[in-house]
């Protein structure tokens, strides 16, 4: 007797889309990226305060990202580093 095996993806509360923030990684059902969240924490916000901040998030979405971003590190570390880029890139063409 054979057994059913349930394919499950890996992050099933992150997801990439066409079209959707980039094309980067974002909380399934959202336009919130994967590095927005990290971001936070890495300047000091706790997963509660995180939590309190994205009303919209359950407790296993967030703690999703963090899986997928212990999974994939150069991808979001890219993510977050492009980003600040294109900020200094406004910053500086509006003075």
């Amino acid at each position: 007797m054979g057994l059913a095996v349930r394919k499950s993806r890996v992050h099933s509360h992150i997801s990439i889309k066409k079209g959707i923030c980039g094309g980067r990684s974002v909380v399934e059902g959202t336009r919130i990226p994967v590095w927005s969240i990290i971001k936070w924490y890495k300047l000091g916000m706790s997963l509660e305060e995180i939590m309190r901040e994205f009303p919209q998030l359950n407790p296993a979405q967030v703690h999703d990202v963090f899986s997928y971003y212990y999974d994939n590190q150069e991808e979001i570390e890219r993510d977050i580093l492009e980003n600040e880029n294109e900020a200094r890139f406004r910053e500086a063409s509006v003075e």
